[in-house]
This record gives C-alpha cells, sequence and structure tokens, in this order.
C-alpha cells in the first residue's frame, strides 16, 4: 500500500471520535473473553478513591436509588457478619459494582477490578504468558463455554474444543452466578502445572474430565504460508499493541501475497474472537472498491454511522476464500459479513459466534475499569450482527471430532479445492 494511502487511511481513522478496542482474555494468562468485544477507548481517570457512594451518586440524586436498603445492608455486613476477618471493603465495593453492572445481562459489559484491567490490558499486547491458550463466553443460556482454543496451546494438545461448557474447574462445580473471570481464576496458573476442567461436550453430550499441563502462550496476530500458488492468510486476531501495529503486519503480508504471483487467497479467521474494528475495516479496504459499507454502527438513539472503504485496496482481484467457525467472533464476523455480502468473497466453514456490538473501555480509579456496551454493528444489508443473525457459510464443511484428533482439516481442504 502506498504511503499516501495509508497516510489518508489513519487520517480518516484518527478523525473519528473513538477507538475500537477488542476486549478478549486469553484463559490462565490474560483470561479471555469473549469475544469478544471491540469497543472505543475513551481514558477517563477519575481521580478520587472509588466507595460504593461514588458509585452510586447518581442514582440517588435521581431518587431511583434505595440508599437505606444499600446502607444498612452494607452495614449489617460490616459489623454483625460471625467471622470478622472475611470483611474486605474493597472486595465489597467491587461485588457491588459488579453486581449492578451484570444485571444488565449483557455478557460484553463487564466491571473489571484493577488485576482483571491489567490482565486485559497485557493481553491486548499479545505479550507471552502461562495459561491453557483458550478463549472464555458465553453460550445463549448464559454458560461459560470454551470460545477456541489456540492453535498449538496446552487446551488444544489436551482436546479442548470449542462450545465446549465448563461445568467445573478441578471438581469444583461451576455455579449460575459464576462468569467468565471467575473461571479464569480458577484456571489460571504457573507453567507446568496441571488443572483439570470438567466440561460437556454439546456435540456429543459427553461429560469430560480434561487434564491440561499450563504453559507459555503467545497469540500471534496473523501468519502467512503458500500451498503452490495459493496463498493462506491465518489472521488469529485484529488487535497489536495499537492498530498502527496491526496495520502494519498487515500490510507485510499483502505485499508478500502480491510479490508471490499467488493466484487465490484463503483468509482463515477461525477461532478469531475479533481484535480493533478499524483493523477489519482496513481490512476489508483491501478487497472492496471504495465507498462500500463495511460496517455500520448504531447507537442508543438508533442513529447509524456506516464505516465505508476510503482507500484502493491492494488486492481488489485475487479469488478469495475465508474460513470461520463458531469461534469467530466480532471483528472477523465484520470483514467475513462484508466480504460475503458485497459478492467478493465465500464463506466456508461453520455459522460464526454472533457478537456484533462495541464496547467502550472506561478508566476508573484505582486501576479498575468498565468495558460498557456502546454500538451495535450492522452489516452492510443493514441487519444487526448477533447471536439470531450470524454469518452463515455458503459451503458449510464440519470440523468432526475426529478431524481434530487426527490433524485433519476438511474446511481448508476445501477452501483450496474451490480456489484451485
Amino acid at each position: 500500500m502506498s504511503k499516501s494511502n495509508l497516510k489518508k487511511y489513519r487520517a480518516n481513522v484518527e478523525a473519528k471520535n473513538f477507538m475500537t478496542i477488542m476486549s478478549v482474555l486469553v484463559v490462565g494468562v490474560c483470561a479471555l473473553a469473549i469475544g469478544f468485544s471491540l469497543g472505543r477507548l475513551i481514558p477517563d481517570e477519575a481521580t478520587a478513591k472509588i466507595t460504593p457512594g461514588d458509585i452510586l451518586e447518581s442514582a440517588t440524586a435521581k431518587n431511583d436509588f434505595d440508599e437505606d436498603l444499600f446502607w444498612n445492608t452494607w452495614d449489617y455486613m460490616v459489623n454483625d457478619y460471625v467471622d470478622e476477618e472475611a470483611v474486605n471493603k474493597e472486595e465489597m465495593t467491587y461485588g457491588a459494582i459488579k453486581g449492578f453492572v451484570n444485571s444488565f445481562e449483557d455478557p460484553n459489559t463487564a466491571f473489571y477490578t484493577p488485576e482483571e484491567t491489567k490482565e486485559f490490558e497485557e493481553g491486548q499486547r499479545g505479550e507471552a504468558f502461562s495459561g491453557i491458550g483458550a478463549e472464555l463466553g458465553y453460550n445463549a443460556d448464559g454458560q461459560v463455554v470454551v470460545v477456541s482454543p489456540f492453535d498449538g496451546s496446552p487446551a488444544r494438545e489436551a482436546g479442548v474444543k470449542p462450545n465446549d461448557i465448563i461445568l467445573g474447574v478441578d471438581d469444583e462445580p461451576m455455579t449460575q452466578s459464576d462468569t467468565v473471570y471467575d473461571a479464569v481464576g480458577r484456571i489460571r496458573g504457573e507453567a507446568g502445572t496441571i488443572v483439570k476442567l470438567n466440561v460437556l461436550r454439546p456435540s456429543s453430550q459427553d461429560r469430560l474430565d480434561i487434564e491440561i499441563t499450563r504453559g507459555p502462550i503467545t497469540i500471534d496476530s496473523m501468519e502467512l504460508e503458500f500451498e503452490g500458488d495459493i496463498a493462506i492468510l491465518d489472521v488469529g486476531r485484529f488487535s497489536e499493541g495499537s492498530l498502527d501495529q496491526w496495520i502494519a503486519k498487515w500490510d507485510v503480508a499483502v505485499e508478500q501475497i502480491n510479490n508471490s504471483g499467488a493466484k487465490g487467497l484463503v483468509i482463515d479467521l477461525r477461532g478469531n474472537p475479533g481484535g480493533f474494528l478499524d483493523a477489519a475495516v482496513y481490512a476489508g479496504s483491501e478487497f472492496l472498491e471504495e465507498g462500500k459499507v463495511v460496517v455500520g454502527e448504531k447507537d442508543r438513539k438508533g442513529a447509524v454511522r456506516n464505516k465505508k472503504v476510503t482507500r484502493e485496496g491492494n488486492l481488489l482481484d485475487i479469488p478469495v476464500v475465508v474460513l470461520i467457525n463458531e469461534g469467530s467472533a466480532s471483528a472477523s464476523e465484520i470483514l467475513s459479513g462484508a466480504l460475503q455480502q458485497h459478492d467478493r468473497a465465500e464463506i466456508v466453514g461453520m455459522s460464526s459466534y454472533g457478537k456484533g456490538s462495541a464496547q467502550r473501555v472506561q478508566k476508573l480509579s484505582g486501576g479498575a475499569s468498565l468495558h460498557i456496551t456502546v454500538l451495535k454493528w450492522l452489516l452492510p444489508d443493514g441487519s444487526n450482527l448477533d447471536r439470531d443473525n450470524v454469518i452463515t457459510p455458503d459451503v458449510e464443511v464440519e470440523l468432526s471430532d475426529e478431524d481434530f484428533e487426527t490433524g485433519k482439516d476438511p474446511q481448508l481442504d476445501k477452501a483450496l479445492e474451490m480456489l484451485k
């Protein structure tokens, strides 16, 4: 891509009000999530120490908060609970905040403690950690599930699969109130130690106990290889330390594809939980004509702003097949959906996850943070991207348990067959 085009694109991005960022936690490491989730980062550091009164002051002022109920309960627990050593006002404060945030029943909106915030930020940089190497999220019933184990990770090597429902960790059952972060806290640990996941595999209804030896985890954003004259670009996530760093890696891969004289391209988005939304828009712009809509953003008032192609792409003519599965979420769904709806690529694999919202990462005092859903995403045809409207492949190809265990990849084989 020319320097003028890159400058034009970055200027366009920087002119926007906020930047989109993924909210995913690598299990055992930096934890995970779901995905999924991208939000716009607007740091707003509070200067005072968080207290329940600070957090709830606005509600009290509007007379829609029962202050007596809250503080009476607080005082009873502080003064009367039988185990005085168990009284921890900081944990009570975080627990109270988590409680009302969770009451919105949006798994992508979450309050992070300082420790969880640190892990999230480290995970965004793609640094090496110790853990099992899997992403956790929620299924339609609100259960904690494995979104995807990373390639080459301890989780994948041990046989963990996408959609495995986590019933317990080390034989300690998950409860209805347990969140992704509760699971992460129990799963993570030092390299070389063993953790046992008690899971339910929906495809067979088998209950399994899977022992995993924790190890170092590094998440690569993308890898490029060739199968004859077909390029295979495996995009693991749409984030690096910054949007510019991700774009720089993408530009190198695109230049290599062009220089190779490749006759076709496979973009592998399987297990990709998302990343910077603008990274997906940038990638989509490589294949689509200027002016085409990549994604729409709808705010709480129903206003829609479309993100369109604003530059001349470098891969406008190469035939493309995109691979997706149940672990493809967020920004990976934006890219695959845009290429599919503009008839620029064929999609192979299984239906995507269905994560179609953006979260703003709001910094709070003490190192805590709030990831709050502020936008819903629309596909180019104007439909919502959500759990009821996922990206459906043009050619459905399942990756069976046997394929998984033997290392076969019928989905990739089909993509190569279509391009050849």
